[in-house]
């Protein structure tokens, strides 16, 4: 199995297998001017590997606004005119749900640095990543019973959606890499949720404060989809159901819908710093780890707008645990096999996945771990 990770490899992943550029393409590469949620090096450094092979290449910057209509005004015409556009900014992640303009191809890369980029994250083929999250859709949307469960008491179960519901895509950009399945509705789920010790933006909107750590457990209650309640310490309760009747109230959204749900499917992702640290760049760095899995909350427009974290969950597909304790098992997982033998470097990374997520110290004494 390979483990040949490396800065060239990652960009011929991104340029190449996830995004199709031959030389003579034309490629717009746009970059997040003026904040330090990117390092700052990783824009160009994408534009100057697609010059090297060929590619004609254009560094457009755009400024990190916190709420966003659309792409606007030039780059809409510069996307158009291109054969794709890579977004290393908040942006793409911003419009993920939204219509593009037709004729419109582009991606959006969640490697938020160079090293994250140039690890097995970035450089493990995408292709097997793909085709390991439509395996999943087809495993999950077309269950009969799934059940979710975690170490700390995170405990919900419902149906499969229907296979019909899922749509041939989740999403209107292409993610690099590929970290997470097709969200689940969560209209047909009851139980409740363990939270990793916080509550969280979910990358659509921008708010302050974008994440609120609790003191303890904070246990969330649900019911066909909806919100019912919180458990925990008084002051964690308070705290929560404040959050979300501030939230609802600012952007005039449905208070109690939880949207879906689903969890990372790429061993390659790691998060080093503590999740406090930068509640931000965890949003949009760590989720594409198997040993976290995410509600969409607070809205009924897709993403929603809070999400809950659960770590190290299982995921129980018609009797078969899919993942256990936070480890993915593409094994049990109709067609990933061959996956993984077309793809030894996926299989390099399933052999050695990554388990720092950024959840650590005394977050997991409070959380009870």
């Amino acid at each position: 199995m390979s483990l040949d990770f490396t800065l060239d490899a990652a960009m011929t992943n991104l340029l190449g297998h996830c995004a199709g550029l031959r030389a003579g393409d034309r490629l717009v590469v746009v970059e997040e001017a003026g904040s330090d949620y990117y390092d700052g090096r990783i824009g160009g450094a994408v534009a100057a590997a697609a010059r090297a092979r060929g590619i004609d290449t254009d560094l457009h910057r755009v400024p990190f606004c916190h709420a966003v209509d659309g792409l606007g005004e030039p780059l809409t015409t510069l996307m158009s005119e291109a054969d794709c556009t890579i977004f290393c900014a908040r942006l793409g992640d911003q419009v993920r749900f939204r219509e593009m303009p037709k004729g419109i191809r582009a991606v959006v890369c969640y490697a938020l640095d160079l090293p994250m980029l140039a690890s097995a994250f970035g450089a493990a083929d995408y292709r097997a990543f793909l085709g390991l999250k439509h395996a999943l859709d087809d495993m999950l949307f077309a269950a009969g019973h799934i059940r979710v469960t975690c170490p700390r008491g995170t405990d919900f179960a419902g149906p499969g959606p229907g296979a019909a519901l899922h749509g041939p895509d989740d999403v209107s950009i292409i993610r690099f890499p590929m970290s997470t399945f097709a969200p689940v509705p969560a209209q047909g789920f009851s139980g409740r949720v363990v939270l990793a010790g916080f509550l969280m933006g979910t990358g659509s909107r921008y708010y302050e404060p974008y994440g609120i750590g609790t003191q303890g457990r904070l246990i969330a209650h649900f019911r066909e989809g909806r919100l019912t309640g919180f458990g925990g310490s008084p002051v964690d309760v308070a705290m929560a159901e404040a959050h979300y009747t501030d939230i609802a109230e600012r952007f005039g959204i449905d208070r109690d819908a939880v949207h879906s749900w689903h969890a990372g499917i790429h061993p390659g992702c790691a998060f080093a710093n503590p999740v406090e640290a930068d509640f931000l760049r965890w949003s949009g760095g760590a989720f594409g780890n198997p040993r976290i899995l995410h509600f969409h909350t607070c809205g009924t427009q897709p993403p929603g707008e809070i999400s809950w974290n659960v770590l190290d969950p299982t995921v129980e597909v018609d009797g078969f645990k899919v993942w256990e304790d936070g480890v993915l098992h593409p094994d049990r997982v109709p067609g990933a096999a061959s996956l993984l033998a077309e793809y030894p470097c996926a299989a390099a990374a399933f052999a050695h996945p990554a388990r720092d997520v950024g959840i650590m110290g005394a977050l997991l004494d409070r959380i009870g771990a």
